[in-house]
């Protein structure tokens, strides 16, 4: 994805519509459910994920420390501050303490004037704050050398209050990690507004690097995953997870690409680099610990691998021997990924405490390389594309943007519009030709200009209308994923505004468009069946006027008016449970009365289900009021083969119909 979105005014509304006319004919939906139109993709809507809006660092990767190995800012130690007073001693940065060739920064404690009563030590604020729970066990742990002080580890409330409290043995004159526990007591209240405090009260000098706070993880994976967070990705039921993915496997230059090999092995060997989006990333979210995200969420991942090209345009001669070494660091990726322990990066994994190999299927080859204006994509991904071939000739490439040199078996698309530009663009691939590469639509996100942190009702119905597209030519598209998936909510922590989820510190929400995903994921069969809709009134349609490049002063084309459907539908079938699967979004500010005809079975049950998703275009849920839209089950009775429904305004619904063969 890229930061420069400028959407045009919307001079009209298209969400507050009464009935268009009295006379409309009746709206009749036939429904074939003998008819298979296509498979269903077993891997169509999935998750995608890169490091920008504090995704990772502050997001689901659990480390509350900020700043841990002390690289955020080389002129002083940032989200650090000294415990005591500046007379008692001081905190700076320590350039000549290296541990290795990764941890090259440390913290320098003075404690000239500790004494008991009088304690010198450091606190660190956490990614806006530290979120401390009742009866809640944290781990903590540092590298440390100095003299021999003892000190006092504690997790402390921002008013000085101590919620839960561990000593350390007086420090050596070596470098040598340790570790303690920490124990909150039933009456502490759920607060972000806490600190990590490292202190004594004895007069000395220590160096510390790699502080680490840990509390409960998903599944108690060590370095692992925020809980509630995953929690919302399982409940999604996402089939794949596309990573490193975006930017973030690009870097902004050749020096700041994803290089997934410093992102392995203990996190002391973990040096971290510069992101995409204008903060550090540590890298504690390394390759392991995303093939580990699959595996908790029992889905496969789609591998991006670094492919010459960066955000700055930067790239590399397809034939040259940079390529060369990307090349190989790609085979290399897979090998740690898939190989084992007979091989030499599947042994290395082994070392990581990982015996296992992963099952790998989908590699894409770059991200967005339709910005490399020099025409070297096709070269690059030549040589990517024979040599993994070679080596491993069941994994299926994606290519970032269409090539000649070879064939792909997917191709990348990605669209970033406004919700009623998806809403007209529904057919977008129904008459695409067939005989080329699969489609994955790897990005993807209805989007307003208003600058809010999670979509609200209007981009949840453009969303949806889009979906049924998508799920209608699964044929085609094996493949989809919603972006950017993450977001932190807090003043400071987003570069990319509309994100499926948003969180602070302690809490965490799905928007209207996570809802009506989740209703897409959970509710889809193994065919498309062959339908027939008619009588749909169309609502006017403005489109955006052209966007124009800085300084054209020339007379802009007029607008011309026109119009799209006010509903959009798709229909599914489980073949063995015998369940059709009818979800219908509905952009009118009315609701709209369907009569829905199935044919091809003996009957339906009498009972069915409705979840259906509605509310205002301009509502949304926020972290202080997270469920304000959320799906509504409900039983609906009567049914039979021919029955009327009447679709919400402004509402994406889902009907579960247990059809009799």
């Amino acid at each position: 994805m890229r930061t420069k979105f400028t959407p045009a005014l919307i001079v009209l509304s298209l969400f507050n519509f009464a009935v268009i006319a009295q006379n409309n004919p009746p709206i009749v939906l036939k429904i074939d459910a003998a008819k298979a139109k296509a498979k269903v993709s077993p891997t169509l809507y999935g998750i995608m994920t890169e490091e920008i809006n504090h995704s990772y660092d502050g997001g689901i990767y659990a480390e509350l420390i900020q700043n841990r190995i002390f690289k955020d800012d080389n002129k002083a130690p940032a989200h650090w501050s000294l415990i005591g007073t500046a007379d008692l001693g001081s905190i700076s940065l320590e350039n000549n303490q290296r541990i290795n060739d990764s941890l090259t920064v440390c913290l320098k404690l003075s404690a000239a004037n500790a004494s008991k009563g009088n304690r010198v030590g450091f606190a660190n604020d956490g990614y806006w704050g530290i979120p401390i729970r009742p009866k809640t066990t944290y781990h903590a742990s540092f590298y440390a050398k100095g003299d021999a002080l003892p000190f006092t580890v504690s997790l402390e409330s921002n008013d000085g209050k101590v919620l839960a409290t561990a000593t350390i043995k007086p420090l050596i004159d070596k470098w040598k990690q340790y570790s303690v526990t920490l124990t909150t007591g039933a009456d502490v209240a759920p607060s972000a507004n806490n600190k990590l405090v490292i202190a004594t009260q004895q007069p000395g000098v220590a160096y510390f690097n790699l502080v680490s706070l840990f509390p409960p993880t998903y599944k108690d994976r060590k370095n692992g995953n925020r809980i509630d967070i995953m929690q919302k990705l399982a409940d999604l039921h996402p089939t794949f997870l596309r990573c490193p993915g975006g930017n973030y496997v690009e870097g902004n230059t050749m020096a700041t690409y994803y290089d997934w090999k410093k992102t392995i092995h203990d996190l002391s060997l973990r040096p971290g680099h510069p992101g995409t989006w204008k903060y550090r990333s540590t890298d504690g979210m390394g390759i392991l610990e995303y093939m580990t995200w699959c595996e908790d969420l029992k889905i496969q991942p789609v591998l991006a691998v670094f492919a010459g090209y960066t955000l700055n345009k930067e790239y590399v001669d397809p034939a040259g021997p940079q390529m060369k070494k990307f090349v190989q660091d790609a085979l290399d990726e897979i090998e740690y990924i898939t190989g084992d322990a007979t091989t030499k990066w599947g042994a290395e994994r082994v070392l990581d405490g990982h015996p296992a190999p992963f099952a790998l299927t989908y590699v894409e080859i770059g991200n967005e390389d339709f910005f490399d204006k020099s025409g070297s994509y096709d070269g690059r991904y030549a040589q990517m594309h024979d040599a993994i071939k070679a080596k491993y000739p069941k994994l299926q490439l994606i290519a970032t943007t269409k090539v000649t040199s070879r064939v792909p078996d997917l191709v990348d698309d990605h669209f970033y519009k406004l919700p009623q530009e998806f809403e007209k663009d529904i057919h977008h691939y129904d008459n695409a030709p067939r005989n080329g590469p699969k489609i994955f639509v790897g990005e993807w996100a209805a989007r307003i200009p208003n600058p809010v942190p999670t979509p609200n009702m209007a981009c949840a119905l453009g969303d949806a209308a889009w979906m049924t597209g998508m799920e209608r030519n699964t044929d085609l598209i094996l493949m989809a994923s919603y972006a950017p998936l993450f977001v932190n909510v807090n003043p400071g922590a987003m570069q990319w505004r509309i994100n499926m989820i948003g969180y602070d510190a302690m809490t965490s929400y799905g928007s209207p468009s996570y809802y009506a995903q989740q209703m897409f994921y959970q509710n889809i069969g193994d065919v498309v069946l062959t339908t027939e809709m008619s009588g749909i009134p169309d609502v006017p349609y403005i489109p955006a006027p052209p966007r124009r490049a800085p300084g054209d002063t020339t007379k802009p084309k007029p607008v011309v008016p026109q119009t799209m459907q006010s509903l959009s539908y798709v229909v599914t079938k489980d073949t063995k449970k015998g369940i059709v699967y009818l979800k219908v979004v509905n952009i009118m500010g009315s609701p709209q009365a369907v009569q829905i005809n199935i044919d091809g079975v003996s009957g339906i049950n009498a009972n069915g289900t409705a979840i259906t998703l509605a509310g205002k275009p301009e509502d949304t849920n926020t972290i202080t009021d997270p469920e304000k839209i959320i799906p509504v089950n409900t039983t609906i009775n009567g049914l039979n083969k021919n029955f009327s429904y009447t679709f919400a305004a402004n509402s994406v619904t889902v009907l579960q119909l247990h059809v009799k063969n």
